[in-house]
């Protein structure tokens, strides 16, 4: 990475856009980067919309507070609204597939739709979908390393949710999966 990073993760609350900021922060500070995270969410604990800003930078960081975005994590289709049109025009944006009903045509963004709630269903745990967001997004755009992110989640987790490691280990290979299938077209319902 030689330049800095910057990017939008939005969604309602409870959809877990924040936590997902969280630790792809901790990760990129396990691997000594410099790092922004700025959340910003309304008064309702779920259903209210959460977003935070993320910068991942090889050096300083002249201000968390940015307009204009390399990429773009959507959890649903008002975060998309608000947002898409402030992704930079060789950007990314991803968007969770059951959530987000209208992803506009290219205008040479780059674009994903990934099923992150169902496959976080086939896991047994709709909580990881974020997750599986976030390995999708680290495949096609990597910050920062998987096993950074595991770390990360090793020291955020409290003792008595240390069991969900594996299960969010599995999360985060899923999106992976999810994210080459875009790239080789082999998964019609990726996209």
């Amino acid at each position: 990475m030689t330049k800095p990073h910057e990017l939008i993760i939005a969604g309602f609350g409870g959809q877990g856009a924040l936590s997902m900021g969280q630790i792809l922060s901790y990760a990129a500070t396990l691997e000594s980067r410099e790092v922004s995270w700025m959340p910003s969410y309304g008064p309702e604990m779920r259903g209210g919309t959460a977003n935070c800003i993320v910068i991942v930078s090889p050096g300083r960081i002249s201000s968390p507070i940015v307009t204009t975005f390399d990429s773009a994590i959507i959890l649903n289709q008002p975060s998309l609204d608000k947002f898409y049109p402030h992704v930079r025009s060789s950007g990314l944006v991803m968007a969770e597939k059951s959530t987000v009903t209208n992803l506009p045509k290219s205008d040479g963004k780059e674009t994903a739709l990934i099923p992150a709630a169902r496959e976080a269903d086939t896991l047994g745990a709709r909580q990881v979908a974020n997750m599986i967001m976030l390995g999708a997004f680290l495949e096609m755009r990597p910050i920062v390393r998987r096993e950074s992110v595991l770390k990360a989640l090793e020291k955020v987790l409290p003792a008595h949710r240390r069991h969900l490691l594996e299960m969010n280990q599995k999360a985060l290979e899923k999106g992976e999966m999810l994210a080459k299938a875009l790239h080789t077209n082999t998964e019609a319902s990726v996209a």
